[in-house]
C-alpha cells in the first residue's frame, strides 16, 4: 500500500469529524438565529394585519390604550423575569395584586395616601418573603407554596373588604392610574421605569450576575460562593413587590380597591415571559424580550377587540398563545 492511501486512510475519519461538527455547529447557529427571530416576526406580522384589517388600531388614541391595557401586565412581568430567571415561579402575583390594591385601599382611607402606599408595598414584601423563605430554606416546591399564596392572598383580599369594592379614594392617589404627562398615560411612564430599573438590575450588576448563575446551576453557584438561599429569596420578594405595585397602580387607575381583580394575571405574565424568550428551566432570559412578549399579547387582545372577535373566541387565541409559549419553552429546553 502506498503512502498516499496510508494517508488518505489516516485522516478521512478525521475529516468526516470536523464535517459532522460544522454541520452541528450550523444547525445551532440557525435553531438560534429562528429563537431571536421567532417572536419579533410574528410581533410585526400581528402589527401588519391589525393595521391593514382596522382603520382604528394605528391612531395614537389606541396605541395609547395599548400601553395603558398593558402596563399591570408589564409591571408583574417585569418581576416574574427574575424569579424564573432564578429557577422559579411565582402563581400568587395576581392575588398579591388584589390584597396589596384593597388594604391599601383601606389604609389610606383611614390613614392617609402615605400609609396605604407603605401598606401596599409591606404586603408584598411579606408574601415575597414567606415564598422564598419556604422555597429556599425549606426546599419545597415553587408551584404548592405559590398556589397556596395564591388561595390564601385571595381570601384575604375578600375577607378585609367584606368582598365589596372599597371605593371613593382620593384623587391624590388615584392620579398615578389616571393622570398623563403629554398624552402617555402614568401607568405606562411607571411600567417604562420599572422595566428600566429591572433592566438595569438584571443586566449591569453583580447581584443580576448571581440571579443568572442560580437558574442555569444552583450547586455550580453554591460552590462559587454564591448565597443561593439569599438569592432564590430576594427574587420571589422583587416579584412580589413589582406584583403590589402594580396592584396600587392599578387600583389608582380603576379608582378602587378591587378583591376580585388580577385572576390569571400570573399566567398571562409567565406566557409573556416565555414568550419572550426566558427558560423555565432558569438561567437565561431577558427583560428586553419579556416586554415584547407583554406587547404581543397586549397587542393581540386589542386587536381582536377592535375586530369585534367575540369573548370566548378572545379566550382561545390566548390559550393558542399560552400553549405555544408552553412549547417553545419546552424546544429550548430540549436545546
Amino acid at each position: 500500500m502506498t503512502d498516499a492511501n496510508l494517508n488518505s486512510k489516516t485522516f478521512q475519519p478525521n475529516v468526516d469529524v470536523a464535517w459532522n461538527l460544522r454541520l452541528i455547529n450550523g444547525i445551532k447557529r440557525y435553531l438560534q438565529s429562528w429563537d431571536q427571530l421567532f417572536l419579533p416576526a410574528c410581533f410585526l406580522a400581528l402589527l401588519l394585519f391589525l393595521t391593514f384589517s382596522s382603520p382604528y388600531f394605528l391612531t395614537w388614541a389606541n396605541l395609547r390604550n395599548v400601553l395603558l391595557q398593558t402596563s399591570i401586565l408589564a409591571i408583574v412581568a417585569t418581576g416574574m423575569t427574575f424569579v424564573i430567571i432564578g429557577g422559579g415561579f411565582d402563581l400568587s402575583a395576581g392575588s398579591v395584586v388584589a390584597l396589596s390594591g384593597t388594604a391599601a385601599a383601606l389604609a389610606l382611607l383611614s390613614f392617609g395616601v402615605p400609609v396605604g402606599i407603605l401598606v401596599g408595598l409591606l404586603i408584598g414584601a411579606a408574601i415575597g418573603s414567606f415564598n422564598g423563605l419556604l422555597i429556599s430554606k425549606m426546599n419545597l416546591s415553587p408551584f404548592i407554596v405559590t398556589l397556596g399564596t395564591l388561595v390564601t392572598a385571595r381570601g384575604l383580599a375578600l375577607s378585609i373588604s367584606g368582598g365589596h369594592t372599597v371605593s371613593n379614594l382620593p384623587r391624590e392617589f388615584t392620579v398615578i392610574g389616571t393622570g398623563n404627562l403629554m398624552g402617555i398615560p402614568y401607568p405606562a411612564l411607571i411600567f417604562i421605569g420599572v422595566f428600566v430599573l429591572g433592566h438595569i438590575i438584571l443586566k449591569y450588576t453583580a447581584f443580576g450576575v448571581k440571579i443568572f448563575a442560580v437558574g442555569g446551576n444552583r450547586e455550580a453557584a453554591r460552590l462559587s460562593g454564591i448565597k443561593v438561599e439569599k438569592i432564590i429569596m430576594a427574587t420571589f420578594i422583587i416579584c412580589s413587590l413589582c406584583a403590589s405595585f402594580a396592584g396600587l397602580v392599578l387600583a389608582g387607575r380603576i379608582r378602587a380597591g378591587e378583591p376580585t381583580v388580577g385572576v390569571f394575571l400570573e399566567l398571562y405574565a409567565i406566557a409573556a415571559v416565555v414568550l419572550g424568550g426566558t427558560s423555565l428551566k432558569g438561567g437565561q432570559g431577558s427583560l428586553v424580550k419579556t416586554l415584547l412578549g407583554v406587547l404581543f399579547i397586549g397587542v393581540l387582545q386589542n386587536g381582536l377587540n377592535l375586530l369585534n372577535v367575540p369573548y370566548y373566541w378572545q379566550q382561545v387565541a390566548i390559550g393558542v398563545v399560552f400553549v405555544s409559549a408552553a412549547t417553545i419553552g419546552a424546544l429550548r429546553a430540549a436545546r
